[in-house]
């Protein structure tokens, strides 16, 4: 059974950082890609990252702008999202995701169940 659990989230100020992280199990961790999703109210669901199954390319949303990097300890089966200069608009439920192999897919199989992560002043 595939799980996805995302934790990290909170409130932070304009400017301010958070640590996402998914732990995962029930599928080979190592060899699948992993994405990161949000969702914010009234907005479409976009995506925000997917770290492919060798680790070697990473895609990332062109509203990151180089604020958020993706990695992997697969040691753990873990994959974290740092997010440096939150701004408001990145308010939303974050998702963890992920097909069970190796694509990195727009709408994935599984999700996890989302973390909140609010930006105000």
């Amino acid at each position: 059974q595939v799980q996805l659990v995302e934790s990290g989230g909170g409130s932070v100020q304009p400017g301010g950082s958070l640590r996402l992280s998914c732990s995962g199990s029930g599928f080979n961790f190592e060899y699948s890609s992993i994405g990161w999703f949000r969702q914010a109210p009234g907005k479409e669901r976009e995506r925000v990252a997917c770290i492919f199954n060798n680790d070697a390319h990473i895609f990332y949303g062109d509203f990151v702008k180089g604020r958020f990097t993706v990695s992997r300890d697969s040691s753990r089966q873990r994959v974290d999202l740092q997010m440096n200069n939150l701004q408001p608009e990145d308010t939303g439920i974050y998702y963890c995701t992920t097909d069970g192999w190796a694509h990195c897919s727009m709408s994935p199989r599984y999700w996890g169940q989302g973390t909140q992560v609010s930006i105000s002043s």
